[in-house]
């Protein structure tokens, strides 16, 4: 039995597969977020770990014989999080999340004054990433900076919960911007940059390699065997890939999550950082990826049902009575500001072209398009720069979606496949990390999945959609001008 934790940002999943990866049994605990101010995303770290245990719990109530099988457990998380621990090993404040964007000053700064982040890193400095989270503390917050001991990331501290141990992944580690992703190590310049020092960094294995044990008071609670091994483990995106079998150049895959992401396996590294690629280290040795992100895509269905106060179920039952080649509204995803291509924290979602007779099912199918066009232009990114994927599968919640990823297809051209079970991708992946680090041969573990549906590109929907595409692109370009002149 192999047990893969996803730290999520909205909920924490676990789930329990066997040895012939065929799963056993899943739980999720829900997260919330603070949002106490405009641009700010924070969770308390405490909160992480205490819903693993109760997925964890869950499943133990269903599959207590299955659980104390368990060989071995893989961790995959959301990125780029800042966990700043003291002398005591205590979370010196919230972790500042992903899709938090305060630190944009010290992202533009970091770009402009240290170009080696976009050479060695292989990324341009976003505000996404921790390093310039690490820089607004030191700004904004000397004195907790000061007393920094240790920087972990999310499905790090988990394992520091699970062994006392301070280590990450080199997919992982990617995101932080302080990695050398060719030399997969620590860059001294790079956290100099920052006031840090390699020592306040975890240590580094691959994602498949054993990294640490499980505590006996926590293998005992959890009803397992003593000498549990945890893996290396990943970073969702890569962890996905993983559960996914998107392991050898030319993969590649679409994850429709909290955020949006086209994700190509690449077999060196490859940084196209000026064209907003993002060049990390897969969680597979000797493996590297290209990525193209967006920051809003089930959010921002998300948001548009809190906003009008109906489910995202009615939504989608409103949306079915629209036309979907119809080409207004239009919406802009930017809820968050916006990664690739855009690198721009302070963009804005936006609707265009309301008329009087749209209703919430226009403004859903407005949603819908609006984040396929967004993830035409990652995916375009990375055809630009080398890293179009050959055959394309599809993970996250919002790939539940036939409509969504029929419109998807028919902008890029490309046909997008959608696996069973693609909706616990990363904790898959985990699992499969978890099998790889008992020393499991990878061509016996990282298998394609079994294949449910390919959706192929509807060229009268393409047409249809093009000229809504280049407004929306327009828009944002003549937007975008305006504030520059004001």
């Amino acid at each position: 039995m192999y047990l893969g934790l996803d730290i999520g940002t909205s909920g924490v999943k676990a789930v329990l597969i066997d040895d012939a990866q065929r799963l056993i049994g899943k739980a999720t605990a829900p997260l919330n977020i603070l949002r106490e101010r405009s641009g700010y995303s924070e969770q308390q770290p405490e909160w992480w770990w205490e819903a693993t245990k109760k997925a964890v719990a869950a499943l133990k109530q269903q599959h207590q014989h299955a659980l104390s099988g368990v060989k071995a457990i893989g961790l995959s998380g959301q990125m780029h999080g800042l966990v700043a621990l003291d002398q005591h090993d205590h979370p010196l404040r919230p972790a500042i999340l992903w899709n938090d964007t305060r630190c944009a000053a010290e992202a533009a700064m970091l770009d402009t004054q240290h170009p080696l982040f976009r050479t060695i890193g292989g990324n341009a400095v976003m505000a996404r990433f921790t390093a310039p989270k690490a820089e607004w503390m030191r700004v904004h917050e000397p004195d907790l900076f000061r007393q920094i001991r240790t920087i972990l990331l999310p499905k790090d501290y988990i394992r520091f919960c699970l062994s006392g141990a301070k280590i990450s992944d080199m997919s992982d580690a990617s995101g932080t911007l302080w990695l050398d992703i060719a030399k997969r190590d620590w860059s001294e310049d790079l956290l100099a940059a920052c006031g840090l020092t390699v020592s306040q960094m975890p240590a580094l294995v691959e994602g498949s390699a054993p990294s640490a044990l499980l505590s006996k008071e926590i293998a005992k609670d959890w009803g397992m065997q003593p000498d549990v091994v945890i893996a290396g483990g990943g970073g969702d995106n890569a962890a996905s890939a993983i559960g996914l079998g998107v392991i050898a150049p030319g993969d590649g895959l679409i994850s429709l999550g909290t955020s949006g992401v086209v994700f190509a396996v690449t077999d060196q590294f490859a940084p196209a950082a000026d064209s907003g690629a993002h060049a990390f280290c897969h969680a597979l040795p000797h493996l590297w990826h290209q990525m193209g992100v967006i920051l809003s895509a089930t959010d921002s269905v998300t948001w548009l049902a809190e906003t009008t106060g109906l489910s995202v179920a009615d939504l989608v039952e409103k949306m079915a009575t629209t036309n979907a080649m119809d080409i207004a509204p239009i919406f802009h995803p930017y809820l968050s500001g916006e990664r690739t291509p855009h690198n721009n924290a302070h963009a804005s979602g936006a609707f265009f072209d309301i008329k009087r007779h749209h209703h919430q099912g226009d403004l859903m199918r407005a949603v819908i398009q609006g984040v396929s066009f967004a993830i035409a232009d990652a995916y375009d990114v990375l055809a630009a720069a080398g890293g179009r994927p050959q055959t394309l599968l599809a993970t996250g919640g919002g790939s539940q979606n036939a409509t969504w990823l029929t419109t998807i297809a028919s902008i890029i051209g490309s046909p997008i496949t959608i696996p069973k079970q693609s909706e616990i991708g990363a904790a898959m992946g985990a699992a499969r990390l978890a099998m790889l680090a008992t020393g499991l041969p990878m061509d016996q573990v990282c298998t394609p999945p079994e294949r449910a549906e390919t959706f192929t590109p509807d060229p009268k929907m393409a047409d249809a959609l093009r000229p809504a595409r280049l407004k929306s692109q327009g828009l944002y370009h003549a937007l975008m001008a305006l504030e520059q002149d004001a």
